[in-house]
């Protein structure tokens, strides 16, 4: 896609990266066939196409309206575009910059601007699991709509205490242990009985992908940076000579994971954290990469549960990390029985991070397509890989919805 850059944005380091993905748009429209707001609205405008004309535009020196930012802020960044598109566009970035801009151009009606102020700052705050707490407390008075973002008090069972020579840095996330302890307790017993030590690095909090993707951008980039500061000197013990550190940062949220894999490129052009931020990215490993490694492992030590599970593989899963295939395929080589959905696997289930609270009419649509097709097999229980899309989900049905390494963890013998 030809682009001639206004002069504002011609030598900045955002216009050419723009310019580099837009020039790589052949605007074919295979996009439009799998984006699901598309699929819902029928709009050009709500496509990834449509939306990438809306960017060219305001790089082309077009004053942007409030209209450009309700198309931009209807995409739900799922990038199921990019696993469809021919060309390699990376509309990822390439929306991150258009929301950007526009937003510096395009004032917000004063309650979504309070609604997006109050989700940045709270979530990563430390005073959410208080606030979680005291919900859970009181969840059955709750309005139907709050309710459905309070899940039931969880307790998380017993943290592994044995030490092992392999030793892996895992990120509690800001609100998965408030919400959902039992996840990352999961996590480490199953590393636990294959042989990997937990390493929690207290310092280390929320990724980063709440503000940023809310377009405080400079505070999601300070909290990739304090996490990179925490994690450093395990890091580092591990490529000394006497060695000691750890060998990979485990994430069982998909959506950290995406955003953790990504620290190399955000933080590219800062001369302080660049090399850091490459390496932490090197090191980034989702759960399920693990294991095919953890399966030999775990042999003999799991007796799989009966009946049938349907897995919902997250978007930052499936299309931001493009990874296919391995939950479904080394849980049923421990003896589970897992399948996908015969129908839009690939597509998004409407959690997004923050946007089923932005945008919960269409995040409620897609989340209702995506359980009809889920529970299309009668499962015993929906598994997934990522706390909003679990919490989501959870939301409009009464099957239960778990995270994978649950089932894995509860299925392992004393």
């Amino acid at each position: 896609m030809q682009t001639h850059l206004s002069p504002e944005f011609k030598n900045t380091a955002e216009g050419r990266e723009a310019e580099a993905i837009l020039r790589k748009c052949v605007h074919c429209g295979f996009c439009t066939a799998t984006c699901p707001t598309y699929q819902l609205l029928g709009d050009e405008l709500d496509g990834p196409r449509g939306r990438i004309y809306l960017i060219k535009q305001v790089l082309e020196g077009e004053a942007p309206t409030r209209k450009t930012q309700l198309h931009l802020d209807r995409c739900l960044t799922c990038r199921n575009c990019e696993s469809t598109c021919p060309s390699g566009v990376e509309y990822g970035h390439l929306v991150d910059i258009g929301r950007k801009l526009v937003d510096e151009r395009v004032p917000r009606p004063a309650g979504e601007k309070a609604l997006r102020w109050a989700l940045k700052e709270g979530l990563p705050s430390p005073l959410f699991a208080p606030a979680m707490k005291a919900g859970q407390a009181v969840r059955g008075l709750l309005p139907e709509a709050l309710k459905n973002k309070v899940p039931p008090k969880q307790e998380a069972g017993a943290w592994p205490r044995r030490a092992h020579a392999r030793k892996m840095l895992m990120l509690e996330g800001c609100v998965q242990p408030a919400m959902m302890p039992n996840i990352n307790a999961a996590t480490a017993r199953v590393l636990d009985a294959a042989g990997i030590e937990t390493v929690l690095a207290p310092k280390a909090g929320c990724c980063g992908a709440v503000k940023f993707h809310l377009n405080d951008q400079e505070g999601g980039k300070e909290q990739m940076r304090r996490n990179i500061d925490a994690w450093w000197p395990h890091v580092a013990a591990g490529e000394g000579e006497k060695g000691g550190g750890v060998e990979a940062i485990v994430m069982n949220a998909s959506g950290c994971g995406v955003t953790v894999k990504d620290y190399g490129h955000l933080l590219k052009d800062d001369p302080a954290y660049a090399a850091k931020a490459a390496r932490i990215s090197e090191l980034t490993r989702d759960l399920s990469e693990l294991m095919p490694e953890l399966v030999g492992e775990l042999q003999g030590k799991v007796k799989a549960q009966a009946g049938a599970l349907v897995f919902h593989p997250p978007c930052t899963l499936q299309h931001g990390q493009q990874l296919r295939g391995g939950v479904e395929t080394l849980m049923g080589a421990l003896g589970f029985q897992v399948t996908l959905a015969a129908s839009e696997s690939h597509l998004c289930c409407g959690s997004a991070g923050t946007y089923s609270v932005l945008n919960p009419e269409i995040a409620c649509q897609l989340r209702d397509r995506k359980l009809g097709n889920l529970q299309a097999s009668a499962p015993g229980t929906i598994i997934s890989a990522n706390i909003g899309c679990i919490t989501h989900l959870q939301s409009g049905t009464a099957t239960p919805v778990r995270h994978w390494v649950e089932v894995l963890d509860s299925a392992l013998m004393p």
